[in-house]
């Protein structure tokens, strides 16, 4: 059962009028459901390729479905970081999934054709489809680096912001602590900034003069404090530090490093807005790849299908391969009863399928060539007419 949340593009010998043939589906369609809109089906020109030999077309039939499932994930990806950018903001969304600045349905509805500027049908399909492969993975390593590089610009943001907004664990100290907290010009003392959390206040002050030899008696000071934590103070010889660091760790109190400058919050705030603009200007540059990106990579991904429907198409019903291509938006409430109409509108076509026919028993009954050498043909969905779906990427 094709699914409902997407467009399906379904393919069938060409034995008259296309033209008639679309009015005609469109009647029975809205006849079986009222609600059916007439701009939910369109016609599909399927080109005419050069087919090439059995043996070259059963070995496509093999390989597109591999490179179907790539180019899936590619679309998806790059929907994924259009939706993350956008915050999850559907109707945002929308407005960035585009082909050539329209609606998806107008691309696949309105009469879609294939583009023979740029995949000329001169050659044939296996080089077609490796051209559509390289197009794709060249988008797709374009998007990494774009996305790794924006990634590592909101990283750092998130860094700084977080120093300046976090608690006393992480945030940065150049706004709390003066130069007169620290024990200055001292060869042999030196302060240590401890942040301690607030339910270990009370330990800290009873046992912080033992946590390790040469800390100074009554040394400790609270600077500030927030939710989480109190900052102290607390002079230590400097060849304790190491082990009084330790014995902190062990009992949950962080060690702050810090060095006082007096430029230091200048120097912080200079850094943040730098880290901003570099964010915001990459955040730019990825929505508009994406949204270029996307149209590209979705109209290759059309294509693809579409040759996809070729190749099926001569296998199951052979010479001439001319073929009137459909494409159909379902409802999903009306998905099934629109797959019965399709069903049987075509039911004449499952006599004529030179493929295979299922058998009774389950099994198929076919060309015994055919059936040794392309078992793995056989495990699929089987219609009358060859259809295959393209994913609704904004739900």
């Amino acid at each position: 059962m094709p699914s409902d949340q997407s467009t399906w593009l379904i393919t069938a010998p060409q034995d008259g009028d296309s033209e008639g043939l679309l009015q005609e589906l469109t009647a029975k369609l809205s006849q079986q459901s009222k609600t059916f809109p007439t701009s939910s089906i369109g016609q599909l020109h399927i080109p005419s390729f050069k087919t090439g030999t059995l043996d070259s077309l059963i070995s496509l039939s093999e390989e597109l479905p591999k490179h179907d499932g790539n180019f899936t994930s590619v679309v998806a990806k790059i929907v994924e970081t259009l939706r993350n950018l956008l915050n999850n903001d559907t109707s945002k969304l929308a407005q960035h999934i585009l082909i050539n600045e329209k609606p998806l349905d107008d691309y696949l509805l309105k009469d879609w054709r294939w583009n023979e500027g740029r995949y000329g049908t001169q050659r044939g399909l296996k080089d077609m489809t490796d051209a559509l492969v390289k197009e794709m993975t060249s988008i797709d390593n374009v998007m990494k680096v774009k996305l790794n590089n924006y990634n590592i610009a909101k990283g750092s943001l998130a860094q700084l912001r977080r120093k300046e907004t976090g608690n006393l664990s992480v945030r940065s100290l150049a706004d709390i602590v003066s130069v007169d907290d620290l024990l200055q010009d001292s060869e042999y003392m030196q302060s240590v900034l401890v942040a301690v959390p607030k339910n270990l206040v009370k330990i800290w002050n009873s046992t912080y003069e033992r946590l390790s030899p040469m800390v100074v008696p009554r040394s400790a000071v609270s600077l500030a404090s927030d939710e989480d934590y109190t900052l102290f103070t607390v002079i230590v010889f400097r060849k304790a530090y190491d082990t009084f660091t330790l014995k902190c760790k062990e009992n949950k109190f962080i060690v702050r490093d810090f060095q006082y400058s007096s430029d230091q919050i200048e120097t912080e705030r200079e850094a943040l807005r730098t880290a901003d603009t570099a964010e915001r200007e990459l955040w730019t540059e990825l929505l508009r790849l994406s949204e270029i990106n996307f149209s590209e990579a979705f109209q290759v991904f059309v294509h693809l299908k579409v040759i996809r429907l070729y190749v099926e198409s001569v296998l199951r019903y052979g010479l001439p391969a001319n073929y009137i291509g459909i494409a159909v938006k379902p409802e999903p409430k009306t998905t099934k009863r629109t797959l019965l109409a399709l069903q049987r509108h075509f039911s004449y076509l499952s006599t004529r399928s030179q493929g295979f026919t299922k058998s009774k028993g389950g099994g198929a009954s076919a060309n015994e060539d055919f059936v040794g050498e392309y078992q793995s043909l056989l495990d699929q969905e089987f219609f009358a007419f060859v259809l295959y779906e393209i994913p609704w990427v904004v739900c």
